[in-house]
C-alpha cells in the first residue's frame, strides 16, 4: 500500500508541474518516512546528496555541456551543415541528407538532443525552405535529425542511464555508435523516398563544382577533431570517459576562443548555462537515487522481478513491452523523468531476465528519442516550431514518417543485439 501511496504523490506531484528530481525526492523521502521514521530519511540525506554528486563519473555530464555550449556558440554547426550540403545536394531530398549528417556530426560534438534541434532549425531548415523544400518536409527532418544526438556519443542521457543503473559509461557511450549509424540511415532513406515520391517537395539545387566541395570539406575539420578528442580516446582506452569529456570540453573552448573575440560577458553566459543545466541533472539523479532507495527498501524491484518470472511469458515479450512503454512515456513525459522514473526498477528486471544492460540502454535511449518528436510533448517539434514559425501541427505530420521508420530501427537493434555490442565488446 505504500508504495502505491508514493507513485500517486509522485505523479501528482509531476501533474502540478513540479521539476522531476524534487517530485522524485520528496515523494521517496515520504515512502522512507512512512517505511522506517525520521531515522531513514536523515540517514539517506545525510548521505546521497554528498554521494550522488561526488561521483567521479558524473563530472562527464558538466563537461559535456560545456563542451556544447561553445560548440553552439562556435559557428562549427554552420560549418558542417554548408560542408554536408555541398556534397549531398545534388540527391534526391539532397539538403534532407545533409541535415542528417549534421544531425550526426553535431550530436557526435555536442550530446544534447534540443540544442541540436535548434542549431539545425536556425541553419538547415532556413536553407531548406528558401531553395523551395515543402515547409513540413522539412521540418521533420530538423525535428528526427535533432534526436540523434541522444544516441551518438557524447551523450548526456547515456551518461544519465548509466550512473542510474550502474553501467560502465565507457562502454555505452561506444555502443551508440553504430545504432546511431542504423538511425541516422532510416532517415537519410526515409528522406530520399519523400523526395522521390514527389520531386515537388525537394527541388535540387544549384550544382556545387568538384573543387568548391574540396574547398568545403575543411570546413569538417573542427568536428574531426573533437570527435577524435572524445570518441576515439575513450574507445582506445587512451582516456576515461571523464578525462575526455574534460579534453572535448578544452578543445572546443579553444575553437570558440580562437574564432572569433568574445567578450567576458558572453563567455560568462556560455559557462553559467552549462553550469544551470548541470545543477538541474545533479537534482534529478540525487532524486532518482532517493526514490530507488525507497524501492530498494520495500523489495518493489523485486517483488517486480519475481511477478515477471512466474509469467508464462517468453523474456522477449517483457522486452518488447518495455520498450511499447517507453514509446508511450516518451509521448507524454521528459526523456531525462523517464530514465529516472523507469530504469530503477526496469535495469534489475532486465538484468534478471539475462540480457545486456549496455545494449539495453541504447534501446531505451532511442525509444525515448521517438518521444522528442510524438505529440503531445514533442520537445523537439516545439523548438523547431518556435524557430520557424511553422503550426505545430505541420511540423508532427512532417515527422511522420520518420516515426515509422524509427520504429523499424528499433526492430533491427532488437533482432541484431551485436550491432550495438560489438564496438563496446572490443574496447580496448
Amino acid at each position: 500500500m505504500i508504495p502505491f501511496i508514493v507513485i500517486v504523490l509522485l505523479f501528482t506531484l509531476l501533474a502540478f508541474g513540479t521539476p522531476v528530481g524534487f517530485a522524485m525526492t520528496i515523494s521517496g523521502a515520504l515512502g522512507l518516512y512512512m517505511v522506517g521514521g525520521m531515522t531513514a530519511v536523515i540517514a539517506i540525506f545525510s548521505s546521497t546528496p554528498h554521494d550522488s554528486a561526488a561521483v567521479y563519473m558524473f563530472v562527464v555530464i558538466p563537461m559535456f555541456l560545456l563542451m556544447a555550449e561553445f560548440v553552439l556558440r562556435s559557428g562549427i554547426a554552420d560549418d558542417l551543415y554548408t560542408a554536408a550540403s555541398a556534397w549531398c545536394g545534388r540527391l534526391p531530398g539532397g539538403l534532407g541528407i545533409a541535415t542528417a549528417f549534421a544531425g550526426a556530426a553535431f550530436g557526435a560534438i555536442c550530446g544534447s538532443s534540443t540544442a541540436s534541434a535548434a542549431t539545425l532549425s536556425s541553419t538547415s531548415l532556413k536553407a531548406m525552405i528558401e531553395r523551395g523544400y515543402e515547409p513540413r518536409m522539412a521540418a521533420g527532418v530538423v525535428a528526427i535529425s535533432g534526436t540523434l544526438a541522444m544516441l551518438i556519443p557524447p551523450s548526456v542521457a547515456m551518461v544519465i542511464y548509466g550512473l542510474i543503473a550502474d553501467v560502465n559509461v565507457g562502454q555505452l557511450l561506444i555502443a551508440g555508435v553504430i545504432p546511431g549509424i542504423v538511425v541516422m540511415t532510416t532517415i537519410i532513406v526515409t528522406t530520399m523516398f519523400l523526395a522521390i515520391q514527389d520531386p515537388k517537395r525537394a527541388p535540387i539545387p544549384i550544382k556545387v563544382s568538384f573543387m568548391e566541395k574540396i574547398k568545403l570539406t575543411r570546413l569538417v575539420g573542427p568536428m574531426l577533431v573533437l570527435f577524435v578528442a572524445v570518441t576515439v580516446v575513450i574507445y582506445l582506452g587512451v582516456a576515461t570517459p571523464t578525462e575526455a569529456s574534460a579534453f572535448g570540453a578544452f578543445v572546443a573552448g579553444v575553437f570558440y576562443f580562437t574564432r572569433k573575440k568574445r567578450t567576458l560577458t558572453e563567455t560568462f553566459d556560455v559557462i553559467s548555462r552549462s553550469v544551470k543545466t548541470s545543477c538541474m541533472i545533479a537534482v534529478i539523479v540525487l532524486g532518482a537515487h532517493i526514490f530507488s532507495t525507497f524501492f530498494a527498501v520495500t523489495n518493489v524491484t523485486q517483488h517486480v522481478v519475481t511477478f515477471i518470472g512466474t509469467l508464462d511469458v517468453e523474456p522477449w515479450m517483457v522486452i518488447l513491452g518495455l520498450v511499447l512503454l517507453y514509446i508511450v512515456l516518451g509521448c507524454v513525459m521528459d526523456q531525462l523523468a523517464i530514465l529516472v522514473l523507469t530504469v530503477p526498477i526496469a535495469a534489475p528486471l532486465v538484468h534478471a531476465l539475462g540480457f545486456d544492460l549496455v545494449w539495453f540502454g541504447v534501446i531505451v535511449i532511442i525509444s525515448a528519442e521517438l518521444g522528442m518528436v510524438t505529440p503531445p510533448m514533442g520537445l523537439n517539434c516545439f523548438i523547431v516550431s518556435k524557430y520557424s514559425g511553422l503550426p505545430l501541427r505541420e511540423i508532427f505530420i512532417g515527422v511522420l514518417p520518420h516515426v515509422l521508420t524509427h520504429i523499424i530501427a528499433i526492430g533491427i537493434l532488437l533482432l541484431f543485439p551485436a550491432l550495438t555490442l560489438w564496438l563496446p565488446n572490443n574496447m580496448h
